[in-house]
């Protein structure tokens, strides 16, 4: 990289720059320096390559940190008299570089923390009727617990864990890198600071076995499908005593067999016969409550119309209210008549004025405008 102009003079922006002026200002540029527009002119080729180059480096957040404190030297081979500055080397992540610097590696160290076991997702189906209830069951999980013989240290019971002599109990090792000072975990004891000379033969020095966990699990009336449930401190216990993680209970909840649920919302379909749609009644739909709400039909009812029951749908989870049931009105025509139900109907068909279908009247009185306009 070049070590003589400066990065933000180049793309003609102040140092405290966010990034959208940024590429603002390298957008402008490229475009005015582009060999494309510039042909055979070296110095705007240079130019455009100069501008790439800033741009690469200050659109990147670690290596414009590194830019800002250490100039062009971050970047060239054997900066500061040393081996090797970003571009060579022996770095395993560049992370490592950024962490020295910024993470306060100059002044003293500490073993690394043990890690939270891993939270765990347990998947499990119940039905709708327990959705509206609540429900507590049992469930059983296979997941990796605190041994009990050495009590999660993963030494032999009796025994314990030493200070590692290579990193003095720190967890982490340093070593020079040119003008760096690079901290990494200590390989002997990978971060802990201490070794185990006795592991324990029952966790093999892990801390932690594979068991069969039975939890008890309340499940709150109202749960919808997807419900996340968390139960803390029943995942994966952490590796030599750490803290455990969660365990997330996701639910699913089973198709039922007569309603469909839309947040609080009961729906379910239900067929009346043509006399009932035509002359209005009742009819009676159980509820999940246990309860049977009677529906009101109107005389004349159409199929689709939708009839709402207050108070008949699903609970609102871990609040007040319930949600409402509606029914939607579906009207069958029948296909088994006696001969006297259809010497009725053709009474009734003799009688007929067209007055008591409207939309049919109308939609065949429409019918016949449009043919008598094609025809005159």
């Amino acid at each position: 990289m070049s070590a003589e102009i400066d990065f933000y003079e180049l793309l003609e922006v102040e140092r405290t720059a966010d990034e959208k002026v940024l590429k603002s200002a390298y957008r402008k540029l490229a475009m005015k320096f582009h060999p494309d527009k510039n042909p055979g002119c070296a110095e705007s080729e240079a130019k455009f390559k100069q501008i790439n180059e800033a741009y690469a480096c200050l659109s990147d957040p670690q290596k414009r940190a590194a830019y800002d404190r250490y100039g062009h030297a971050a970047f060239q081979q054997g900066a500061g008299g040393g081996q090797g500055g970003f571009g060579g080397g022996d770095f395993g992540d560049i992370g490592d570089i950024f962490e020295t610097i910024f993470g306060g590696a100059f002044g003293g160290g500490g073993r690394q923390q043990a890690r939270r076991g891993a939270d765990l997702r347990y998947d499990m189906e119940i039905s709708l009727e327990d959705a509206f209830h609540g429900k507590e069951t049992e469930i059983a999980v296979e997941v990796s617990q605190k041994c009990d013989p050495c009590g999660g240290s993963g030494a032999t019971p009796g025994t314990s864990a030493r200070r590692c002599n290579l990193c003095g109990g720190h967890g982490k090792v340093r070593a020079q890198q040119g003008f760096f000072m690079v901290e990494r975990a200590c390989p002997n004891c990978h971060g802990r600071g201490e070794v185990i000379e006795s592991p324990c033969k029952a966790c093999r020095g892990e801390g932690r076995v594979d068991a069969e966990q039975r939890l008890q699990v309340n499940i709150p009336a109202g749960v919808d499908n997807g419900t996340r449930i968390r139960l803390a401190g029943k995942g994966e216990a952490g590796p030599f005593g750490a803290p455990p993680g969660d365990l997330y209970l996701f639910l699913h909840i089973q198709r039922h067999k007569v309603f469909e649920r839309e947040g609080t919302t009961l729906l379910t379909r239900c067929p009346i016969s043509f006399t009932t749609a035509a002359l209005g009644g009742e009819i009676e739909i159980p509820g999940l409550d246990g309860k049977v709400h009677t529906i009101e039909i109107p005389a004349g009812i159409q199929s689709g119309k939708q009839l709402r029951k207050r108070g008949g749908g699903m609970p609102v989870l871990q609040g007040r209210g319930i949600g409402d049931l509606v029914v939607e009105i579906h009207v069958e025509t029948p296909t088994k008549l006696s001969a006297r139900q259809k010497e009725i109907l053709r009474e009734f068909q003799a009688t007929e004025t067209g007055e008591e279908c409207p939309q049919s009247k109308g939609f065949f009185e429409r019918i016949k405008d449009a043919w008598t306009d094609l025809t005159e």
